[in-house]
């Protein structure tokens, strides 16, 4: 039976850098408006925003949109979307889900495809993406996460790990991880299940989890990383971006 995917895109007020970040204004509208925009785009299911509040969630209604107010208190976009989920599609006729950051008002709708193709093969559990650095500065850079994965062809990837050290050691590629997610929704159910992990804990990065109770990730490469937008400077970029665009 074919798939038939949701699009959940998490986001929450709380923010250390940017407080009140999905609300704060891109070319006249809120962040979140222009990241659902980017899902609707990608035309490959409902778009349903997890919002922490009721807030955020009025945004996206007025815009025609769906939403979900979900417990404020969820350690991690994983708990929250798998809420929201449970919340929307109760009788589960959703079986892939597609987490899109709330904080990517730039990105282009391919790559959000491009992350559910992976799944075509019924042996992944979890599909995500990746960029080939070309930076000198992002491979030794502990805030640029590394993926050391095995070829697979046609610009796919099977991950063996994901690091934050300069990884694979030796000449060739290094990959960088881009955070957007395709689970079966079977394994993002087992993944918020399990406890956290020694190496997550230790490099910090939740997909290890999955790796270390033996789910499966494969990885697209795509050209270009999309802006997250964590600081004002990256803020005014995305603005710089959009109008560039209108």
């Amino acid at each position: 039976m074919a798939a038939k995917p949701i699009i959940l895109i998490p986001a929450r007020m709380a923010s250390m850098r940017l407080p009140g970040k999905p609300l704060l204004d891109i070319s006249g509208v809120p962040m979140i408006t222009q990241v659902w925009r980017r899902a609707v785009e990608a035309d490959i299911g409902p778009v349903v925003v997890a919002a922490d509040g009721h807030e955020i969630a009025e945004v996206i209604r007025k815009e025609g949109g769906d939403a979900v107010v979900t417990n404020p208190a969820h350690p991690s976009g994983s708990d929250r979307i798998s809420e929201a989920l449970e919340h929307y599609d109760p009788n589960r006729h959703y079986d892939v889900v597609i987490n899109v950051q709330g904080d990517l008002p730039t990105i282009d709708p391919a790559a959000i495809r491009s992350c559910f193709k992976p799944l075509e093969d019924p042996a992944v559990d979890i599909a995500t993406l990746a960029v080939q650095i070309s930076n000198e500065e992002e491979k030794t850079n502990p805030n640029v996460v590394k993926i050391v994965s095995s070829p697979l062809g046609g610009g796919r990837m099977r991950a063996l790990y994901f690091t934050r050290a300069t990884a694979p050691h030796g000449d060739g590629p290094l990959y960088h991880h881009i955070g957007i997610y395709a689970y079966r929704r079977t394994a993002l159910e087992k993944f918020i299940s399990l406890p956290v992990s020694p190496l997550e804990k230790r490099e910090k990065l939740e997909q290890l989890r999955a790796l270390e109770a033996g789910m499966r990730i494969d990885v697209m490469v795509v050209n270009d990383i999309p802006l997250g937008v964590d600081t004002p400077a990256d803020l005014q970029k995305a603005r710089d971006i959009l109008a560039s665009r209108a």
